[in-house]
């Protein structure tokens, strides 16, 4: 389908609060996908899943965690060791430095404690202002947007910003929706990403929002064709929510690792 040009903007934020809608009936098993139990092990997660999938992440990090439990641990962490357990997540020498200056700051800033507030966070070494917001939202219950990759390429997909700066897509889409909404707005939209709406080939003809996506026929629209690229445990589930036949869901699209 196509969008008018002269779309207003308050026409543009309420197809954005449907599409929020659709989501949230589309992934109601919406969440952050790496493993923590508080928040040094979240944003040690989200330094290591820079370039690397949750999954690998989630692998790694049980070890990991159960060596090195509080800040201090890190800040003296013994580098060889550090990189060897770190290891496949990818970039392995740079994580290792992030996150033992991570630990020795907020051992000498925050008495090794990670700060609820994302003008501390952001002063933190291996966080930025997207690990900022994961952590906040999902440690702090504090709401925040989380532009990653797949939140950006959904939000340009649906032409709800043109902007293609994180900090400035994160307040237009922040600007269409409840505070109290972003934090899970995010994970269903990174959940839509991963599951349906490819980078290279989108599941359109399977896909929940094809009536309010101006980039609908992206990729396949027949329903044969889309059912295939939907990825994940709940594929079939996701077929159904789009009106399509679950079983024209192949069994290695329910089998498949979630980008």
């Amino acid at each position: 389908m196509t969008r008018s040009a002269t779309e207003t903007d308050l026409g543009r934020t309420r197809r954005a609060r449907r599409i929020g809608r659709v989501l949230a009936e589309t992934h109601p098993d919406a969440h952050c996908e790496l493993n923590h139990a508080n928040p040094l092990e979240l944003a040690v997660a989200t330094i290591l899943s820079a370039q690397c999938t949750d999954k690998k992440v989630n692998e790694v990090t049980p070890k990991l965690f159960a060596r090195y439990p509080t800040a201090a641990d890190y800040a003296g962490a013994d580098r060889g060791e550090l990189e060897e357990l770190i290891r496949p997540t990818g970039f392995y020498r740079n994580k290792t430095s992030s996150l033992i200056q991570l630990g020795q700051a907020l051992v000498e800033r925050y008495d090794g404690e990670v700060p609820g507030r994302l003008v501390d966070l952001v002063t933190l070494p291996g966080i930025g202002r997207k690990t900022a917001n994961v952590i906040l939202g999902n440690a702090f219950d504090v709401p925040g947007i989380t532009v990653d990759t797949h939140f950006q390429r959904l939000v340009q997909r649906w032409r709800l910003t043109t902007e293609t700066d994180p900090v400035k897509i994160e307040h237009a889409i922040g600007a269409m929706f409840p505070k109290r909404d972003w934090t899970m707005l995010s994970h269903r939209i990174i959940f839509h990403g991963r599951r349906v709406c490819h980078a290279r080939k989108p599941a359109c003809g399977a896909c929940t929002l094809a009536t309010l996506c101006p980039s609908y026929d992206t990729g396949p629209t027949e329903p044969a064709a889309a059912a295939k690229l939907l990825k994940g445990p709940r594929a079939r589930d996701l077929a159904v929510a789009a009106g399509v036949d679950p079983d024209l869901v192949p069994v290695q699209a329910v089998r498949a690792e979630v980008p």
